[in-house]
């Protein structure tokens, strides 16, 4: 069986042009093939580097939310983002980092009292805001009037 794939592949392989102006024995032992081996091989060790450098990158970010209520919409919005801030910096200090990057990355809003409310419903959301620091989900609350919920992905930048 083995024998006659063998000879089935060789058939097919002999119609090939570069087949009938390179014999088997000269095509496997010229410069070219190994060159192109050998650029082969390198291509990859580099795409596998470049693969595990991303890995390590991305093992230096961290997903952060901070949540923050208050009587007035402006408030619950500027006080989510200081915290969000204020989080990032508490995160760096943390894992050692000698400067921390901050960019929007949407979380689920985070209610207080979870057990009146584990889920904020789609309409009580009343707002979404989006700098290049936070993406923040505002909501009117169970409690207290306005809650807002600011998420960000944190990186190293050493």
């Amino acid at each position: 069986m083995i024998r006659h794939s063998l000879d089935l592949a060789l058939r097919i392989a002999s119609l090939s042009p570069h087949w009938q102006n390179n014999p088997p024995g000269s095509v496997f032992f010229t410069k070219e093939p190994m060159r192109r081996s050998a650029k082969i091989v390198v291509l990859g060790i580099i795409g596998l580097a470049t693969c595990w450098q991303q890995t390590a990158i991305a093992a230096d970010c961290e997903v952060i939310s901070a949540t923050h209520s208050a009587e007035t919409k402006g408030e619950a919005l500027h006080m989510s983002r200081a915290l969000a801030a204020k989080s990032a910096d508490e995160l760096g200090r943390k894992r050692s980092w000698k400067q921390v990057s901050m960019s929007p990355l949407k979380v689920n809003p985070d209610p207080f009292f979870k057990k009146v409310r584990p889920v904020v419903p789609q309409d009580a959301i009343y707002a979404t805001f989006v700098t290049e620091k936070t993406y923040t989900t505002c909501f009117t609350g169970v409690v207290v009037n306005y809650v807002c919920t600011s998420g960000a992905k944190v990186c190293s930048r050493n």
